[in-house]
C-alpha cells in the first residue's frame, strides 16, 4: 500500500516538474514585463555608518522597504517602509514617492534624499522628517555632495544652493553657451559638468560654447503643425564645441577661468581637485586624441603650475578617469593608463615624479574601488583571471604585492566600507543567478544577504555555452551559443547572429545568461541557434586587440564575424541556408555591413539605429577611431555603406527612431534613398519620437516586429 502511494506521488511530482519546466517565454515577458524574470536583487546596498549593518531596499510582501541585516549576528529587520515615508512627506506638504528614493546615510541614525527640488533628512530618533536644502523649480543636473551645498542648472546657466540660499553663478543669454553641464558628448568618462572642492569652498564647472557647432534638425510631431527642434551636433571633421573650466569662489562670489590655452580645439578631461583646494588637475587631450598632457593649475590665478606627465600614442589615447589621491597621502595619486598596452595603475607624486607602476601583465583593471583605512593598500576590480570574469583585488602601494580577494568564479560587483575592512560582494555567473554576501578584506564570507533562485527555472531555456575561436592574427575571440530548447543534434536549425562589435563594449561575460538578454533566449527557445562573437576592437582585451580596427571601422570586424559564421556552417545541426543577423547602433552598422560587404552570407537581417557613413557621426567618438574625413578619406570611403548598397542580397529590415540624437536619422534615410535610386528591395520601419534606444510601450512593438521578421523570412522560409 505504502509503495503504491509512493509510486503515485512520484508520478504526480514528476508530471508537475515536467509541466513546470515547459513554460515558454513571450515577447511581453522579455520586454515590458522583463523585470519579473531578472534574478532577485537587493538595491541601494550600503554600510550603515558606525555599525555592523548593511542596509538595502527591497520589495517584501508587496511593500517597498528599507531594511538592514547585521552581518555579525545575522539579525535582519525592516527600518522604514515607503508607505511610512510617504506619510511624513504628505504631512510636510511634499509630494509622495512611487518608490523608495535614492538616499545616503548621514549618521548611523539618519539619511538624506532628494524629492524633486527639495532635500530632506529622515531621522530614526522620533521618526522625524526635516527640510535641509532646496533648489529652484526647473533645476537640472543637481550635484549635491552634502546636506548644505547643491550645484544645479536652469536652462544654460549655473546656480548653487547653500543652506537654501540661491546664488546664480553665470548669466549667459546666448543659448549656445552652456554652463555646468557635461561636455564632449559624454566621452572620456565625462558624465557631469560640476566639481565641488573637498571642503566645498569652491565649485569648478565646465563652460561649453557650442554656438559655432552646426544645428541639426529634429522634428517634433506632437504639435500641430509639427515643429522643428534644433540640436547641436558636431560631425566628424567639422567645427566642434569650445570648452573652458571656471572656478567659482563661494566666499568671494567671484569666478576665474583656468588658462587652458588660446587654442580651444581640444578636450578637458579628468577634472580633479587637489586635497588642499589650492590646485586643480586637468588632462588636456588634443583633438587628434593622440597626445595627453596632465597639467596642474593654481586656482587663485588660473595659471598652469606644471605639466606632470604626457602620454602619446600613434593611434589614440583615451583617458577615462581623473586622478585618485591616495588616502592620507595628499602628495600622491594614482593614474590609470594603457600606456603599456593594458589598463594599469601608476603611482605619482604631485610634482609629477613616477614612483612605480603598481600592476603589470596582459590583463585590464576595470574599476577603482578605494583604499584601506591608512591608505597603504589599493582595492580594485580587474579582468585578470579571464577577460570574461571580474574579480576583486588589493595591492600594497609600497611593495606592489597583489592579492586576489574574491574566490567564486564569475562577475563581481563590490561595495567597500569606509575603512576597507569589509565589502559587500554581489556576484553572478553563467551558473549562478546572484549571490550577495558580506566579506572581510581577506575574502572570507561573514554573512550571506541573498542567494537568488533561478527565475527561469519553470521555463524551457536552451543550453548556453561559451568557447573561443582564433582570429587570423592569433587573438582569442570569445563566442556564446544558445542552443534551442529540446535541442536535437540530428535536426537542422536556423541560426541567428547577434552582433555589436564596436569599441568599449563586451557582450560575452561569465555572468548570468553569459551576458545575453532575455530576447535572445526567447529566440533560442523558439527554434534558433543563437550565436554571438566579440570581435577584435571590442572591450577589455588590451590596446592591441582594440586598435586593430583603427582608421578602418568595420573591415577587420567583418573578417572576425565571418570566422564565426564559418564555424556555424561547420556544425551539422545548423541549416546553412537559414542564417540571420541583427544588431543595434554599432551593431546596426555591423549588420548592414555584413549584408552589403559580404553579400549572400546572411539570408535575413534586422539593423537598428545604424551608422551608415561615419562622416555623419559625432566628432569625439568617430575621430578617435577614424581620424577626420580630411585625414583619412580612404578609411571613410571603405566603411561608407552607401558604396555597397548595390551588393545587398536577402531580406533587410532597417529600424530607426525619428528623434535619435546619437545616430541621427539621416543615416538610414540616405541608405533607403540609395536603395530606391538603384531599385534595391529593402524594408524599413521608424518609431516616431523615439531616440537612439526605443523605450516604453514601443519596446514590445519593436521586438514583436523583429521576431516576426525572422519568423516569416528565416524560420518558416523554404
Amino acid at each position: 500500500m505504502r509503495t503504491t502511494k509512493q509510486i503515485i506521488l512520484l508520478i504526480v511530482f514528476s508530471s508537475l516538474l515536467v509541466f513546470s519546466q515547459n513554460k515558454l517565454l513571450t515577447i511581453r515577458d522579455v520586454t515590458t514585463n522583463a523585470y519579473h524574470l531578472y534574478p532577485e536583487n537587493l538595491h541601494q546596498l550600503a554600510f550603515r555608518p558606525g555599525t555592523d549593518e548593511v542596509s538595502f531596499v527591497q520589495n517584501k510582501e508587496d511593500k517597498n522597504i528599507l531594511a538592514e541585516k547585521n552581518f555579525q549576528t545575522g539579525k535582519e529587520e525592516t527600518l522604514l517602509s515607503l508607505d511610512a515615508l510617504n506619510e511624513k512627506l504628505v504631512s510636510a506638504n511634499a509630494k509622495s514617492l512611487a518608490s523608495f528614493p535614492e538616499f545616503e546615510w548621514d549618521t548611523n541614525n539618519s539619511f538624506h534624499f532628494w524629492n524633486g527640488d527639495t532635500l530632506w533628512n529622515y531621522n530614526f530618533d522620533g521618526n522625524s522628517l526635516s527640510f535641509l536644502n532646496g533648489v529652484k523649480e526647473g533645476a537640472e543636473n543637481i550635484d549635491a555632495p552634502d546636506n548644505n551645498h547643491a550645484a544645479y542648472t536652469i536652462k544654460n546657466n549655473l546656480f548653487v544652493a547653500v543652506n537654501n540660499h540661491q546664488i546664480q553663478i553665470t548669466n549667459d543669454t546666448n543659448e549656445g553657451i552652456l554652463n555646468g553641464q557635461y561636455v564632449s558628448r559624454n566621452e572620456f568618462g565625462i558624465f557631469k559638468g560640476t566639481f565641488w572642492s573637498p571642503d566645498k569652498n569652491y565649485l569648478a564647472f565646465y563652460r561649453k560654447d557650442q554656438s559655432k557647432v552646426t544645428d541639426y534638425p529634429i522634428v517634433d510631431i506632437d504639435s500641430r503643425p509639427a515643429k522643428l527642434v534644433n540640436i547641436k551636433y558636431p560631425m566628424a571633421g567639422m567645427t566642434s564645441e569650445e570648452v573652458t573650466l571656471g572656478v567659482y569662489n563661494l566666499k568671494t562670489g567671484k569666478t576665474i577661468f583656468l588658462k587652458t590655452g588660446e587654442h580651444t580645439d581640444h578636450y578637458l578631461t579628468g577634472v580633479t581637485w587637489d586635497p588642499s583646494e589650492k590646485y586643480i588637475y586637468i588632462g588636456i587631450l588634443n583633438r587628434d586624441q593622440n597626445h595627453l598632457e596632465e597639467i596642474k593649475y593654481d586656482i587663485s590665478t588660473g595659471d598652469s603650475v606644471a605639466t606632470l606627465f604626457e602620454e602619446r600614442n600613434d593611434k589614440y589615447v583615451q583617458p577615462l578617469n581623473g586622478l585618485f589621491f591616495v588616502k592620507d597621502h595628499p602628495d600622491e595619486f594614482l593614474w590609470l593608463s594603457r600606456r603599456d598596452g593594458w589598463n594599469h595603475f601608476y603611482l605619482y607624486n604631485t610634482q609629477g615624479k613616477l614612483l612605480r607602476e603598481l600592476n603589470k601583465g596582459e590583463w585590464e583593471v576595470t574599476d577603482f574601488n578605494g583604499f584601506d583605512k591608512k591608505g597603504d593598500h589599493l582595492f580594485f576590480t580587474a579582468a585578470k583571471e579571464s577577460p570574461l570574469d571580474r574579480d576583486f583585488y588589493s595591492v600594497d602601494l609600497s611593495s606592489g604585492k597583489l592579492k586576489k580577494i574574491t574566490d567564486a568564479p564569475g562577475y563581481h560587483n563590490v561595495i567597500m566600507d569606509e575603512d576597507g575592512k569589509y565589502f559587500v560582494d554581489s556576484y553572478n555567473s553563467l551558473e549562478v543567478p546572484r549571490v550577495i554576501r558580506v566579506c572581510d578584506d581577506e575574502g572570507k564570507t561573514i554573512s550571506t544577504l541573498l542567494t537568488a533562485s533561478d527565475p527561469l527555472a519553470d521555463y524551457k531555456i536552451g543550453k548556453t555555452k561559451i568557447f573561443k575561436l582564433k582570429s587570423e592574427d592569433g587573438f582569442d575571440l570569445y563566442c556564446r551559443m544558445i542552443l534551442p530548447a529540446d535541442f536535437d543534434s540530428t535536426k537542422k536549425y536556423p541560426a541567428l547572429v547577434y552582433v555589436y562589435g564596436g569599441p568599449g563594449i563586451q557582450l560575452i561575460t561569465n555572468s548570468w545568461l553569459a551576458g545575453a538578454g532575455l530576447w535572445l533566449n526567447y529566440m533560442a527557445e523558439h527554434g534558433y541557434v543563437v550565436f554571438t562573437l566579440d570581435n577584435r576592437g571590442s572591450a577589455n582585451r588590451g590596446l592591441a586587440f582594440e586598435q586593430v580596427t583603427f582608421r578602418h571601422l568595420g573591415t577587420n570586424e567583418i573578417e572576425d564575424q565571418k570566422l564565426g559564421v564559418n564555424y556555424l556552417k561547420s556544425l551539422s545541426f545548423v541549416d546553412t541556408s537559414k542564417l540571420g543577423v541583427t544588431g543595434w547602433s554599432f551593431g546596426g552598422f555591423m549588420t548592414t555591413s555584413l549584408m552589403t560587404r559580404t553579400p549572400g552570407l546572411f539570408k535575413v537581417a534586422v539593423a537598428g539605429g545604424s551608422v551608415i557613413n561615419w562622416k555623419y557621426y559625432e566628432v569625439m567618438y568617430t575621430e578617435r577611431y577614424m581620424d577626420t574625413p580630411q585625414q583619412n578619406p580612404e578609411g571613410y570611403d571603405e566603411s561608407n555603406l552607401l558604396n555597397y548598397v548595390q551588393n545587398l542580397k536577402g531580406k533587410l529590415l532597417m529600424i530607426h527612431g525619428t528623434s535619435d540624437p546619437v545616430v541621427v536619422w539621416q543615416h538610414d534615410l540616405m541608405f533607403i534613398k540609395k536603395c530606391a535610386d538603384l531599385g534595391i528591395p529593402v524594408d524599413y520601419f521608424v518609431y516616431p519620437g523615439q531616440e537612439h534606444n526605443v523605450r516604453g510601450i514601443d519596446t514590445y512593438h519593436l521586438y514583436d516586429k523583429i521576431t516576426n521578421y525572422f519568423k516569416d523570412f528565416l524560420l518558416e522560409s523554404k
